[in-house]
């Protein structure tokens, strides 16, 4: 049996992928919770063309490859938001959505879930992406874990809507506050730069009705690097992006791309292994490179 440190070797070769594994120990087995780990891959933009990322049509499909290669295969793995590039035409939209199910359909495992960005979303309030992937904010339970995942995106003022709030605290009601609880978002629920787009505008309403569980975490995409916030006893994690990594919030007048390194190609791109106390609802994230950076 693979200990962490022989599954990290292997997990290694992997680009833009957030590896988390949970439920450990024998503490935990004995309270009723199985081991699980599960992918999480975030801001994959299939479709995009610039000089941000000169390899884009490579990225997603050596990601896939690459969590194919591990080992031990996970339980699940979650896309979270931004699986295609923006575009104003919606038959385009259409076609790279199609094109991101096809290359995603060559993984291993089958137990994938999805949700969209704004790049997928917003331009026709999840429309098309629900003609390929179905709803756009669900609830599942895995392993003694409550998993929500919302959408902050299709709205294109950045809401996650009345109708979608009341839906969440109808969902939260059904299970024990003492059950762990992860909640994947697209773009950040706490205001971070609202000037670059990183803010949900009720995400704060959000927070609220996430406040009473005292085992939650949030994992989100969105800002295309790793970044970690606290609102009250809730902790929200970025992940970094599969396509180019952006400027630290308002560090720069512009949100624009980071420029690209043909030296250091994979400079920004990164994957990271979280271990979860899902008892306690502690996570430890550790943060790897990809490739030689």
């Amino acid at each position: 049996m693979l200990d962490r440190r022989d599954f990290l070797k292997l997990a290694a070769v992997g680009g833009g992928v957030v590896f988390a594994s949970a439920l450990q120990g024998r503490a935990l087995a004995a309270a009723g919770y199985d081991e699980f780990f599960f992918v999480q891959l975030s801001d994959s933009h299939w479709g995009y063309s610039g000089p941000a990322n000169p390899q884009a049509d490579t990225t997603l499909r050596t990601a896939v490859a690459s969590v194919n290669a591990l080992a031990t295969q996970p339980d699940f793995i979650v896309f979270t938001g931004d699986l295609t590039h923006t575009t104003d035409d919606s038959a385009e939209r259409r076609r790279r959505l199609i094109a991101f199910r096809d290359i995603v359909k060559e993984l291993k495992v089958k137990n994938v879930r999805f949700m969209p960005g704004e790049h997928d979303a917003s331009l026709d309030s999840g429309m098309a992406y629900k003609e390929l992937f179905g709803e756009t904010h669900y609830s599942f339970d895995h392993k003694g874990v409550h998993f929500v995942v919302l959408d902050n995106v299709s709205d294109p003022g950045a809401n996650i809507g009345e109708a979608q709030l009341q839906w969440l605290k109808a969902d939260l009601a059904l299970i024990k506050k003492t059950v762990p609880l992860v909640v994947f978002t697209h773009r950040p629920l706490f205001d971070l730069a609202p000037a670059w787009d990183w803010a949900t505008r009720d995400g704060a309403k959000a927070i609220e009705i996430l406040m009473v569980h005292p085992n939650v975490t949030v994992f989100y995409g969105h800002i295309h690097q790793e970044h970690h916030q606290q609102t009250g006893h809730i902790f929200h994690h970025s992940a970094k992006s599969l396509m180019f990594p952006l400027p630290a919030p308002m560090s720069q007048p512009k949100r624009t791309p980071l420029p690209w390194d043909p030296a250091q190609p994979n400079k920004g791109l990164g994957f990271r292994e979280i271990e979860a106390e899902v008892s306690d609802g502690r996570y430890k994230i550790s943060e790897f490179p990809v490739g030689k950076v």
